[in-house]
């Protein structure tokens, strides 16, 4: 029984952003439902695939954001299907949908209906640009993906090399950041209802969430009135804190406090720097100096070596592939890989696993993500054309 259990979540959403925030309630215990348009969630045929996508239900893209959830297919334009959704939200604690704003609305849908028929429902949507309902601007219609958000919220302007172009984050933070965050606000909402009965409208914009992201390069433009921009991985207050390249990779130091800063010079052989530069402010004003000493340094070590040299005295970590992630036992300890079956193959993958961790009640996958309408039985009492073996 996981920490959520109580609950019954009816997931709208599709791609990213809207389920990872339901999976990440599903990990903890939600019994969410995914309500898919006909034909499924727009990612279900995304690749990966084990072996043949003709054999498999889906990609690793739907496995691992969809992961422990159950699935109803419902066509909103169909009257009984329509009806039948209503039923579901009548005895449901949270509905979430991502679609643009108005949506809803033109199936007579919106949160205004859907309160009609349970006042203590508490309905969440991410979009792009925020919901009307909680802050109207001339952008809310727009359509939104990653790209998008970490564009205006000004990721990408911060993110990349000095001399390079502005340069998206590797993982959708824009998605996963936003849903987070929307998570958040449903939690709170459902404990808000739980003191006082009353359900209430969660809203969680993009591009609103990468300003949160961003809000470093918010207060320097405060403070300073000056507009960061990309300082590769390098730190705007703090040295040392960056990448260094190494005979056979890279490693990563972050050496910024006097007692790290002197370590560190202790495995350069160097303890006249520590004397020369013993403050913050002396390392930051000749930051471009020292940087050279230090990658003079690390180029003839390996990666491991210069790990090793610093491990348990400076904080420091090699730039690991998903190969070497994979072979990391950390990861293993904790839990961070999970084996989910793959439908078509006869075989299990790996999809990551929840960082939260909770001794009496903890967050895990439950089991892969569903075939499409494959617990219409389960939800509407009605039997579904498919099966787990399809």
């Amino acid at each position: 029984m996981g920490a959520l259990s109580n609950l019954r979540v009816l997931d709208l959403t599709q791609v990213l952003a809207g389920p990872y925030c339901t999976m990440l309630l599903a990990d903890m215990g939600a019994d969410v439902v995914k309500i898919e348009r006909p034909g499924g969630d727009l990612i279900r045929s995304n690749p990966p695939y084990v072996d043949d996508p003709e054999e498999e239900a889906y990609g690793g893209y739907f496995q691992s954001v969809n992961r422990g959830k159950k699935s109803l297919e419902l066509d909103f334009n169909d009257d009984e299907d329509r009806a039948d959704f209503l039923s579901l939200v009548e005895e449901a604690d949270v509905v979430i949908e991502n679609y643009r704003a108005g949506t809803m609305e033109k199936y007579d849908l919106g949160y205004e209906t859907l309160r009609e028929h349970n006042p203590q429902l508490i309905y969440s949507s991410i979009r792009g640009f925020g919901d009307p309902r909680t802050g109207e601007t001339h952008r809310q219609g727009q359509p939104s993906f990653d790209l998008i958000a970490q564009a205006l919220g000004g990721v990408m302007e911060i993110t990349g090399q000095e001399d390079g172009p502005p340069t998206k984050v590797g993982p959708g933070i824009g998605d996963l950041f936003t849903a987070t965050l929307n998570c958040i606000g449903i939690l709170a909402a459902v404990n808000h209802r739980e003191q006082t009965g009353e359900g209430q409208y969660v809203d969680t914009g993009m591009y609103d969430s990468m300003l949160s992201m961003t809000e470093r390069a918010i207060y320097q433009q405060s403070y300073t009135g000056e507009a960061p921009t990309r300082q590769g991985n390098s730190h705007p207050t703090l040295f040392p804190y960056d990448a260094f390249e190494t005979a056979d990779g890279y490693a990563v130091v972050a050496a910024f406090g006097t007692n790290h800063w002197r370590e560190l010079c202790s495995a350069l052989d160097r303890p006249d720097l520590a004397e020369e530069y013993p403050t913050a402010a002396d390392r930051l004003e000749h930051r471009e100096e020292l940087r050279a000493q230090i990658a003079d340094w690390a180029a003839d070590l390996e990666t491991d070596d210069l790990v090793d040299r610093l491990e348990g005295r400076v904080p420091a970590a090699p730039v690991q592939t998903t190969e070497e992630i994979f072979d990391d036992p950390h990861v293993r300890d904790r839990d961070m890989l999970v084996p989910v079956e793959q439908p078509g193959t006869g075989e299990d993958v790996e999809i990551a696993g929840n960082p939260i961790k909770m001794t009496a009640t903890p967050p895990e996958p439950r089991g892969r993500a569903p075939l499409l309408d494959e617990h219409r039985e389960d939800v509407l009492g009605e039997e579904s054309e498919v099966t787990a073996d399809d």
